[in-house]
């Protein structure tokens, strides 16, 4: 039985309640990672954020246009309708990048324990179908992440 403390990163990058949108999708994108715990002064996990999360602050608008069979019409309104979906889109990202983590952070974190195996991790990754599980003492104080892909390479690591 492999436990968690053997195949968690030990080294994790989290946030504060406080950072801005615009800084922790920087730090996703610099170490390729799709999310991260928040946690509070005292390293105990409030929260946690994923590309999701950001994802569902941008509204996404596609442009209704009948381009089979236009209509002269369409062919005139379509470079305003253009203007008028991108400066939406525009103004999404630019909302969205002063946001605070806490507005859109998933506050009820499924966490798990050093001690545990990594067969009850992914079971509680299938169970919630989330990612990744931040690993917690007893007090609720971060220790380490376990992520998908952490389980899969002490399985294979374990069969060589």
């Amino acid at each position: 039985m492999i436990e968690i403390q053997d195949a968690m990163q030990k080294e994790v990058i989290t946030f504060k309640e406080a950072d801005k949108i615009s800084e922790v999708s920087k730090i996703l994108r610099d170490h390729k990672i799709s999310g991260a715990p928040v946690v509070d002064d005292k390293w105990k996990v409030v929260g946690i954020l994923s590309e999701g999360d950001i994802m569902r602050l941008l509204e996404v608008h596609s442009p209704n246009l009948n381009l089979i069979l236009p209509a002269p019409l369409d062919l005139i309104e379509l470079p305003v309708r253009m203007k008028y979906e991108f400066d939406e889109i525009a103004a999404g990202i630019n909302k969205a990048a002063v946001e605070k983590v806490s507005s859109i952070m998933t506050r009820k974190v499924i966490t798990i324990t050093p001690d545990k195996s990594i067969s009850d991790a992914a079971e509680l990754m299938d169970q919630h179908q989330i990612n990744r599980l931040p690993v917690v003492d007893e007090e609720n104080k971060l220790v380490g992440i376990l992520t998908r892909g952490d389980i899969i390479g002490a399985m294979v690591k374990s069969n060589e």
